[in-house]
């Protein structure tokens, strides 16, 4: 099948924060920090900060109609954002910080003010939703520091993320909505408290430490898929370990000082369930570690990924 191509233009504040959510979904193929919506050709950051230029910091989209929908995109838009702040977002203030949709078709427009609507139809919030819905126009590439922030500076943009208010609004308007009662009677007394407390399991004595399966393993409360079992390793701590996740954009890390440490914790992006912790003492070129507790996890064989929906990685165990 021949690979279809479109483009879609996002304007969500802080631009380091709008790349990673869609950077590794299936079908998208370039997320590109940069400038639009102003009247100043070629633009620096220090200019378009200034609120001088009229443009928005966004992200342009290059992604597969077939595989990841316009429709999709524009619900994972909706769930990085405050959409009723019409001054900026977060701690970000200013025009150059204003959330919009930039349509590049028609067909883009009318899905966009459909979703908008339909958001707006949820009661999800009771402010009015205020992203503008705007006509695509020259969209410039910001300069290559900005580019996949996320990866380049991962410490510093999980800071900034949870400094400026971007990770608590999304976990507390966008999180899995079961409600306690629901979870305590769906999980064992060890899920629950590891997932909902931030309590950690006994090492070694947990059910994946030494599982060696071929499969995946997903967030037990969402469903999400976090890590693949060609990613993980034994290391010597008596925790499931993994090198990375199956995509970044499906876990959050945040900065943790409890118990007197400075550790980053990782969390599920729809649950927000405690996973374990990250570290910087693993095997591969990055050197992460990611530490997780079993109890967090349920694992899929790769025989079942597809009936179970998660058909996408079966390619990763041919």
């Amino acid at each position: 099948m021949t690979e279809q191509r479109e483009l879609a233009t996002f304007a969500g504040g802080c631009f380091w924060c709008m790349v990673s959510p869609f950077d590794e979904q299936p079908g998208i193929l370039k997320v590109i920090s940069g400038y639009t919506g102003g009247s100043t050709e070629n633009p620096t950051y220090e200019e378009v900060c200034s609120e001088t230029t009229g443009h928005y910091e966004a992200v342009q989209i290059t992604y597969d109609p077939t595989i990841f929908p316009y429709k999709k995109l524009l619900q994972l838009f909706w769930q990085q954002i405050d959409p009723t702040d019409a001054g900026g977002q977060f701690n970000d203030r200013g025009l150059s910080y204003r959330t919009a949709i930039f349509y590049h078709s028609e067909e883009q427009k009318d899905q966009a003010e459909a979703s908008k609507a339909e958001l707006a139809a949820s009661g999800r919030f009771q402010k009015p939703i205020v992203t503008e819905i705007i006509p695509a126009g020259t969209f410039y590439k910001a300069e290559e520091k900005h580019q996949g922030y996320y990866k380049k500076n991962p410490f510093h943009y999980n800071l900034y993320k949870e400094g400026s208010g971007r990770a608590r609004f999304i976990r507390e308007n966008w999180r899995n909505r079961k409600s306690d009662e629901q979870l305590r009677k769906e999980l064992t007394p060890i899920q629950y408290e590891v997932t909902r407390n931030n309590a950690t399991e006994p090492p070694f004595q947990n059910e994946f430490w030494d599982h060696t399966e071929e499969g995946i393993y997903v967030d037990i409360i969402s469903g999400e898929p976090l890590f693949s079992s060609k990613d993980k390793y034994d290391a010597g701590c008596g925790w499931p370990s993994f090198t990375k996740p199956l995509r970044r954009n499906e876990i959050h890390e945040r900065f943790d000082t409890s118990l007197g440490m400075r550790r980053i914790e990782v969390r599920g992006k729809t649950s927000d369930s405690h996973l374990g912790h990250v570290f910087d003492d693993g095997p591969g070129p990055d050197r992460a570690r990611y530490c997780i507790n079993s109890a967090a996890l349920r694992f899929v064989p790769k025989e079942k990924l597809i009936d179970e929906g998660y058909g996408e990685f079966v390619k990763l165990f041919e």
